[in-house]
């Protein structure tokens, strides 16, 4: 099980059934509901990407002073550099702004920083070698809002500087010649959740006018949903309009590094969905700034030639394996220091190493947050100098909270999401502690859990059709604020079970109400499911149409699953927590909770029957003991089993992915027989459940 609580959305039935009434279909009205949205019209306004959502973009505070001074240097033929980000929305953005700028005859070059030796943002050796070159001009993109002493340096070389950022404003703003970001306290411009690629869209919009408003929107459209999608901006407004137009685009787009790259990733001449770019071609894209080489994508995103643009996107391709085999080695490497911290020490995650590669610890910060539920930040050190990648949980401020910790910081930067930071490492245990402070008063001192938010359990196999799958795109765009729909099915009984793709994925069928259905489990294994067939599971999933040999079926892919526990096992479950937890227990719970001889038994030649070693689901693995030693199934006893034997040391149990553990018997070390009923765990629920006179004679 990925995740500790799944959250079913809960709807309004009358709104849900006034929506199929006007025929929109059951499973899209099931999710606008879940959503909260109770008419047709409220939906059709919150989904709607038509370009009448687009707003003026002089509305955005100083656009009219950008565009007067870019202006001027066209016409003066001054020397512009484009100062962009390494990442997908920093990269598309300048590919943007400098091929605009190129085709109105400008003097244009660009400069990306290198993420592994200039890290992000505007700096002094940059701003120094480009007025070496005679730039008189330099505007920022996705980036800049944060580089006051940076802008003043330029201004003293005689740089005039723009900014256009997207990121979250400081007290004080660069004293640039214009500065252009929603987030500006003072910026009326309506719709605030822009990409720094819809920044700068909007600046060539101003550039070119009213009149060729239409024509750069339907050029540009393509770049900018691509920086969109893969910075995760909420799906809502303009940007609804940019990704829906430019996912439109993108198989006429005139740019050919883009059909270069679809053709090597395997997506050319298929239908493209946000889900393709976010989780196929952007991560390609972001590969080359993270590995230290930015401008390979920027080249691929600018070049005209086939030839190179193909040499180009198996260079990204590369880079993006290298990435993914980096990643792994972070992750297993994080993952072990943090099964050495203390439960009370992971409200945070701060972590740090020499060894970890700067430009992956963001993604890895990514993962941990998502598995362990909770803000991380990773950090590398180098020489005395950490550089640190930092990912939200639970809607945390991280922007905020790296405010409350600048006396500990060289710097910082980014979103209330994601962000980024600099500290020397002497300052690493202060900022832990403070940031698990930060983090614990936000919460109330309550634990955050991992949460699955689910649109809604399916009641009946018979809605799984390709006709209300298919009918789900009119959703589309997928983003934040409006995910991909998740559904659940509760009690499916698992048919069979297998390893695919290299024995790295789970396939599985199940049945319900009759029916059979397809589901596959990406990056899960048999072993890590803990399940196995015969098996009741409840399954939750993105519904999929599934290709093979020109015939079409719908296909769950699978987003977590977990047993089917009836009353009575989550009754179990709830007094183990409670146990655990060290709450007192009433007599009756405490005998409810005492093993019978014969249960330890089972469980004993249950593991030494399998070699002495299982990774087991307890519920699973409860309900295999019974049925092999012919007892009652009892979770609760198994686990107090598996504690005791432990306790002896008979067994090591250790926490594995998905909720199971791995367990293993001990050699042991005498031939007599162990009391297994002197164990402290019996001693203390016998003397709650009997008091210490009965205690004692069950003892003996």
């Amino acid at each position: 099980m990925k995740y500790q609580q799944w959250n079913i959305a809960q709807r309004s039935q009358e709104a849900y059934k006034a929506m199929e009434r006007q025929g929109v279909p059951t499973l899209v009205a099931a999710t606008l509901c879940a959503r909260g949205m109770t008419d047709l019209a409220e939906a059709k306004g919150l989904l709607s990407s038509g370009e009448d959502q687009l707003q003026d973009p002089f509305l955005m505070k100083d656009m009219d002073l950008a565009t007067a001074r870019i202006g001027r240097a066209l016409r003066n033929g001054e020397k512009i550099a484009v100062y962009g980000d390494y990442d997908v929305d920093g990269i598309t953005s300048t590919c943007l702004l400098t091929h605009y700028l190129r085709a109105q005859g400008g003097d244009v070059c660009y400069y990306i920083p290198n993420r592994l030796s200039e890290g992000y943002g505007v700096n002094r050796e940059a701003v120094e070698e480009l007025a070496r070159q005679g730039v008189r001009l330099m505007i920022t993109v996705d980036c800049g809002i944060t580089a006051v002493e940076e802008v003043a340096y330029a201004s003293g070389l005689g740089i005039d500087v723009i900014i256009t950022d997207h990121h979250e404003c400081k007290e004080e703003i660069p004293a640039a010649v214009a500065v252009v970001d929603p987030h500006r306290k003072d910026c009326p411009y309506p719709f605030k959740h822009l990409a720094g690629v819809g920044v700068a869209l909007k600046l060539v919009l101003a550039l070119g006018g009213e009149s060729r408003e239409d024509a750069l929107f339907a050029r540009y459209c393509t770049l900018a949903a691509i920086g969109t999608i893969a910075d995760v901006m909420r799906m809502e407004g303009e940007n609804r309009t940019i990704v829906s137009c430019g996912l439109e685009a993108l198989p006429h787009t005139d740019f050919v590094g883009i059909h270069a790259l679809l053709k090597e990733a395997g997506l050319l001449n298929k239908p493209i969905t946000s889900v393709q770019i976010g989780f196929v071609l952007a991560p390609r894209i972001n590969a080359a700034g993270r590995m230290g080489k930015a401008d390979l994508a920027a080249d691929l995103l600018e070049t005209s030639d086939p030839a190179r643009a193909e040499e180009l996107a198996r260079e990204l391709c590369d880079l993006n394996r290298q990435r993914q085999e980096v990643e792994q080695t972070i992750c297993a490497e994080a993952t072990e220091k943090i099964r050495n911290l203390r439960t009370e020490d992971r409200s945070a995650l701060v972590l740090s190493s020499e060894k970890w590669h700067q430009g992956v610890v963001g993604i890895v910060a990514s993962r941990l947050s998502e598995k362990y539920a909770c803000p991380s930040f990773m950090i590398h050190l180098k020489d005395g100098v950490g550089k640190g990648s930092c990912r939200s949980y639970g809607g945390f401020n991280l922007f905020a909270a790296l405010e409350s910790c600048a006396d500990l910081l060289e710097g910082f930067g980014g979103h209330a999401l994601a962000a980024g930071f600099t500290i020397q490492e002497e300052n690493i245990p202060a900022f832990r502690a403070r940031m698990e402070e930060i983090v614990r008063q936000d919460t109330g001192g309550e634990e955050m859990v991992s949460t699955l938010q689910i649109d809604g359990e399916i009641e009946n196999t018979a809605l799984l059709t390709v006709e209300e799958v298919e009918a789900l795109s009119m959703l589309e765009p997928y983003g934040a604020g409006n995910p991909k729909p998740v559904f659940s099915l509760s009690g499916v009984t698992i048919t069979c079970m297998s390893d695919v793709g290299g024995g790295r994925h789970l396939k599985m069928r199940a049945s319900r109400d009759g029916r059979t259905v397809d589901m596959i489990f990406f990056s899960v294994t048999r072993a890590k499911s803990g399940l196995t067939v015969g098996d009741r599971a409840d399954v939750a999933f993105y519904p999929q149409i599934n290709e093979y040999r020109g015939s079409r079926s719908v296909q769950l892919h699978l987003v977590d699953l977990r047993p089917a526990y009836s009353a009575q096992q989550l009754n179990e479950q709830a007094l183990y927590r409670k146990y655990s937890r060290g709450e007192p227990l009433s007599p009756c719970e405490a005998r409810m909770m005492i093993p019978q001889r014969e249960e330890f038994a089972a469980v004993w030649r249950y593991l030494a029957n399998r070699d002495g070693e299982v990774v087991e689901v307890p519920a699973s693995l409860a309900r295999k003991v019974a049925q092999e030693g012919d007892l009652w199934e009892s979770t609760l006893h198994t686990m107090i089993c598996l504690e005791v034997l432990e306790s002896f040391d008979l067994v090591t149990l250790r926490p594995e992915e998905g909720g199971a553990l791995r367990i293993r018997l001990q050699k042991r070390r005498g031939k007599g027989k162990v009391a297994l009923y002197q164990a402290p765990i019996i001693q203390k629920l016998q003397a709650i459940a009997w008091g210490e006179e009965r205690r004692s004679h069950l003892s003996s």
